[in-house]
């Protein structure tokens, strides 16, 4: 029952926060919004593919770089730079995990130039009165799966993605207050992390 009020509350909070939209976003409204989101800073909710819940903040400097600091009990972090994927979790310690970027979907949204135009790379394109969704994928990687964004307009802001894999689990991350802001690029630097869980 836990579990289940705190999903129904996150979404809540996502329905409740969105902003009515006068009409369905262009994918070029969309693809020009998020080549503009250079640097920003924002919270979020994420729901994980075993229905847990985890919170936090979240850091976007374009292109190629993300940050996931997660709030306690977890000791997680997520960082994208240079290309990989690097997951720290000091509370179970051990070597880290890495991973290429290229092999998620969220590299779509991190490329230096974003085309969602350009051919076989949308696979849905949706408006449900409120709020513009479109599902994803690398033309040339869609065996690592897909990314659903969802959008609202007037200004347009991207609130929630949901990332599903190549093994079919789904992975949800809610948006708030995101909003452009300068980020350190030392937010970013794996190296640096590293050195603060060896120590």
């Amino acid at each position: 029952m836990k579990l289940a009020a705190l999903m129904t509350a996150a979404l809540v909070t996502l329905a409740t926060a969105l902003p009515a939209a006068a009409e369905k976003l262009s994918l070029n409204q969309i693809s020009g919004y998020l080549n503009q989101l250079q640097s920003a800073k924002g919270a979020f909710t994420q729901i994980n593919a075993d229905g847990t819940i985890s919170t936090g903040t979240i850091y976007i400097k374009r292109p190629g770089r993300v940050r996931f600091e997660y709030n306690p009990p977890e000791q997680a972090l997520v960082l994208a730079n240079s290309g990989q994927v690097v997951i720290l979790d000091r509370k179970l310690g051990g070597a880290p995990e890495s991973y290429p970027l290229s092999q998620t979907p969220l590299s779509i949204i991190l490329a230096r130039n974003v085309n969602l135009g350009q051919a076989n790379m949308v696979r849905g394109h949706s408006y449900d009165g409120t709020a513009t969704t479109v599902l994803a994928q690398d033309p040339k990687r869609p065996e690592y799966g897909t990314i659903e964004l969802k959008f609202t307009g007037s200004p347009v802001e991207l609130r929630q993605w949901v990332i599903k894999d190549s093994n079919g689990a789904s992975t949800t991350v809610v948006l708030r207050e995101l909003s452009q802001t300068e980020v350190s690029n030392a937010l970013f630097d794996v190296r640096s992390e590293l050195a603060k869980s060896n120590r």
